[in-house]
């Protein structure tokens, strides 16, 4: 808990906080370590595909705060999927009202193949077939990815001025340094996914201070809760049962206290 209180007050803002009082109307979009696929129970009624839990940070926060909750949160979705429809899927955006008090969002790791290189590199380390292609995202996909990040803080703004709009970082998958039994990958596989987790950290501070948003700074309390600690808040590789490099239970616990703590009461 003192982890987390630390980085709550360290978490950056440049507006004032919007009231949610119980009731509040409160939109969670966002992509699978929004939604929490491995977790059970799922969302009754929610897209198989997305395997939204009913128990992922937005559901605890709206039971924690008495919220009016409407998740869209899917897995394997990009930010392209929260500003224009997704298959069958309507664009994320479409569920943020003018009455929306409350905007969660954890979103861009799908843009530069962040999991899924975890993923096929863990794959490959261990002997085994149909495993995900690497994928190195150049500056130009940087770009793009905070370009749209943008955007999205723009559209939520445009469609609900009195919204506070608070972007979730995504918890730590790997240790500072090195691997362990949990994490069979490379050296060069481990460094590589370091790197594109730092880059979506500065790329999603950087989008929530340019749009007077706020950020819960999970990259930073979740630390010393990665696929390799003792109190592990991601799962390693495989795991049978949940998903592989992504988010417990204790980890979505653990948010929806820091944004229990965060906003105004």
């Amino acid at each position: 808990m003192l982890r987390i209180l630390t980085a709550v007050l360290a978490l950056t803002t440049a507006a004032a906080h919007a009231e949610t009082p119980p009731g509040a109307r409160y939109v969670a979009m966002g992509s699978s370590f929004a939604a929490g696929p491995g977790i059970a129970p799922y969302e009754a009624g929610a897209p198989a595909r997305c395997a939204r839990s009913a128990r992922n940070y937005a559901h605890q926060l709206a039971e924690k705060r008495g919220l009016s909750l409407v998740d869209v949160s899917c897995s394997a979705a990009t930010t392209a999927a929260i500003l224009k429809p997704w298959g069958e899927l309507p664009a994320q955006i479409d569920a943020v009202t003018p009455e929306t008090r409350l905007v969660t969002l954890t979103i861009g790791g799908n843009d530069i193949g962040y999991i899924g290189g975890l993923l096929g590199a863990s794959c490959r380390t261990r002997g085994e077939s149909g495993c995900q292609a690497e994928t190195t995202p150049t500056e130009a996909d940087y770009a793009a990815l905070r370009e749209t990040m943008m955007s999205v803080a723009d559209a939520i703004r445009s469609r609900a001025p009195k919204a506070e709009i608070v972007f979730v970082e995504y918890p730590a998958v790997l240790p500072p340094t090195g691997v362990c039994a949990s994490t069979p990958l490379s050296d060069t596989a481990a460094e590589a996914g370091r790197a594109k987790a730092a880059r979506l950290v500065a790329i999603t501070r950087e989008a929530a201070h340019a749009s007077e948003a706020t950020v819960i700074t999970t990259s930073s309390f979740s630390q010393g809760h990665d696929a390799c600690a003792a109190d592990p808040w991601m799962n390693g590789y495989p795991a049978p049962g949940a998903a592989p490099y992504h988010p417990n239970l204790a980890a979505m616990t653990a948010i929806a206290e820091a944004l229990d703590m965060t906003l105004p009461r």
